[in-house]
């Protein structure tokens, strides 16, 4: 046979042996994730709740547990269990110091494993582990929190009165930025007065005819005002003191008067 076509099934059987293993690998063992605050302060004497939840791509089965660790602080040993939970039983551990304390608070069909410690005391503080199995999702790191008991006075302040003055202040914050910056804006505006008609031809010269002089007055008083009120029309008139009513002859006029009747 041919060198060449014996490497070329030798290739393809052992890519087909790779594609399944993998595929294999992942339908049989996949990671779930475990979830968990880092730290956690209680005052002492009170219950304590641990949150702890879990995220798995398997549906949850009965055949899912969650088993809670405690390393006392400053202790170099190892964890150990101090409640373990199943279906719908639990199981306390062997440590003296959790007996009778530890209540389940979780509800694994919300993916939530949490517990309460019940008299959080000073011998509390340490490091608590939640791990979660889901199988076949049973790979996966322990969450960890570190639990703080402490009096009442060192609490961290985080009450919702705190919450609630520190939320009205950056309300009232930005009131006061908006209205300046209204202000700013309007002081910034051209003002638009009203300076009145101004006549840019005089009315002095008596050599015109007496139409063209009427309305070169009345081209040459024209103004606006955007904010008076509407202007009425202009009465032009020429007083003629000769006595002569004959319209032929030309005689010397006043000056015209005009009236300006606006209308309110």
């Amino acid at each position: 046979m041919d060198l060449r076509f014996i490497l070329r099934r030798l290739y393809c059987f052992l890519l087909c042996g790779v594609i399944v293993y993998l595929i294999s690998g992942t339908l049989l063992v996949t990671a779930i994730d475990v979830y968990a605050p880092e730290e956690v302060f209680f005052e002492n004497g009170t219950t304590g709740t641990l949150k702890c939840s879990f995220k798995s791509k398997e549906v949850v089965s009965s055949g899912v547990s969650v088993t809670w660790s405690f390393q006392p602080e400053g202790s170099a040993e190892q964890p150990l269990s101090f409640f373990y939970y199943s279906g719908v039983t639990s199981y306390p551990g062997s440590l003296a110091q959790f007996q009778k304390r530890v209540n389940w608070a979780g509800d694994l069909n919300k993916k939530d494993a949490s517990i309460q410690v019940v008299q959080m005391q000073f011998s509390d503080n340490g490091t608590y582990l939640c791990d979660v199995k889901n199988p076949p999702d049973i790979t996966g790191s322990a969450a960890q929190i570190k639990v703080r008991v402490v009096m009442k006075e060192s609490l961290p302040q985080t009450s919702p009165a705190i919450i609630a003055v520190g939320v009205i202040a950056a309300v009232i914050c930005l009131i006061v930025i908006a209205v300046v910056t209204y202000l700013i804006i309007r002081r910034q505006e051209p003002s638009h007065d009203y300076d009145g008609c101004h006549s840019n031809e005089t009315i002095s010269s008596q050599t015109l005819p007496l139409g063209k002089k009427a309305e070169s007055s009345m081209e040459s008083s024209r103004c606006s005002s955007p904010s008076a009120p509407v202007q009425g029309p202009v009465i032009y008139a020429q007083l003629d003191h000769s006595g002569n009513k004959s319209s032929n002859s030309f005689h010397k006029m006043e000056p015209v008067v005009y009236a300006d009747i606006r209308k309110n």
